[in-house]
């Protein structure tokens, strides 16, 4: 059994991993600003409240805890539209605050890091189904960050004695299957999210941004994997960390990426049909040509690498993470 540091543990993913963790015999130890996350996340748990660019802060976690094998970096300014709006802030949350991170790992000796780093990084790929070496065209401020910090991950690992698994994770929808933990904010931006608020009547319509792409309905393709499922991908990474790095073969390489979702590929509106298929109603839909910046037609994930390195693939369907995000929901009125 390992103790692992998850920074950015009480978030919408970091909570469920921390779960994962526990589930699995694993001692998580927490670092989070709660500036977004939920305090309740952390009951029973080790848990350090502050920043993840404090460096002081990372050294005594470090030091008092000498038993951590494992860094899983979660922390994260994640909307989209934050990153545009606001460049500057996002770039120091994301990026800047990782890299003091990272020196202060250094300076401790600690080497294993997993990054929850993301698909978005991908540009348009073949067929829409992306590998690890498909190409990469971040094109917002969120992507950007995960690519930059990817890079510097790679150089430090080049460069230290560090190595590092970074997770390219698709699009995590759900809530943990024991009502753990789930989505967050109250004005959510993701699609199930939304679809929850229509069906409430919280709000009047949900809005698709873009239906002239060359897909086969014209809306854009995501793979949606259950968060539960993507907290498990954390698991085994840190379980088959040592073993990963043989079995891909790289010479002196410490930095490997890996492709984390379902591996199919689902239209927006598709999503919609499932999503009104499991309620039993109809949801009122407005379509617009206008495009969201940074979107792209769309990808998937081509999970064969996770599989063969880390012993992981998605099990749970997409149409039971819709479920449990109704259920969560139900059982947290008011939050979402």
């Amino acid at each position: 059994m390992m103790k692992a540091l998850i920074t950015g543990g009480t978030g919408y993913v970091g909570s469920s991993i921390s779960s994962a963790f526990i589930d699995r015999g694993h001692t998580p130890v927490i670092l989070d600003s709660l500036d977004t996350g939920r305090d309740e996340f952390t009951l029973d748990k080790i848990f350090f409240k502050g920043d993840v660019g404090d460096t002081q802060l990372i050294k005594r976690i470090l030091q008092e805890h000498p038993d951590i094998e494992i860094i899983v970096h979660c922390a994260e300014s994640a909307a989209v539209s934050q990153g545009l709006e606001r460049p500057f802030e996002y770039y120091i949350n994301n990026v800047v605050k990782t890299l003091n991170m990272l020196g202060a790992i250094c300076e401790t000796g600690r080497g294993k890091i997993i990054f929850c780093s993301s698909a978005s990084i991908y540009g348009d790929a073949p067929g829409y189904m992306a590998t690890e070496s498909s190409p990469v065209n971040p094109r917002s401020p969120f992507s950007r960050s995960k690519y930059i910090i990817e890079m510097i991950l790679k150089d430090f690992c080049g460069a230290y004695d560090m190595r590092c698994i970074s997770l390219r994770c698709f699009n995590p929808i759900g809530a943990d299957p024991h009502m753990r933990s789930g989505m967050q904010p109250k004005n959510p931006i993701n699609i199930l999210g939304r679809l929850i608020r229509v069906m409430e009547g919280k709000e009047k319509s949900f809005s698709i941004f873009g239906v002239n792409w060359g897909t086969r309905d014209g809306t854009c393709i995501r793979d949606y994997t259950h968060v539960w499922d993507v907290a498990q991908a954390y698991v085994k990474a840190a379980e088959n960390f040592d073993r990963a790095f043989t079995k891909a073969r790289l010479k002196d390489v410490g930095f490997l990426p890996l492709n984390i979702g379902s591996g199919i590929g689902v239209t927006v509106k598709e999503f919609v049909y499932a999503f009104e298929n499991i309620v039993g109603e109809t949801i009122p839909v407005l379509t617009s040509k206008e495009r969201r910046p940074g979107d792209i037609a769309g990808s998937y994930a081509n999970v064969s690498a996770a599989k063969e390195l880390i012993d992981w693939d998605a099990k749970m369907p997409m149409e039971e993470a819709i479920l449990d995000a109704i259920k969560w929901e139900e059982m947290n009125k008011g939050f979402l």
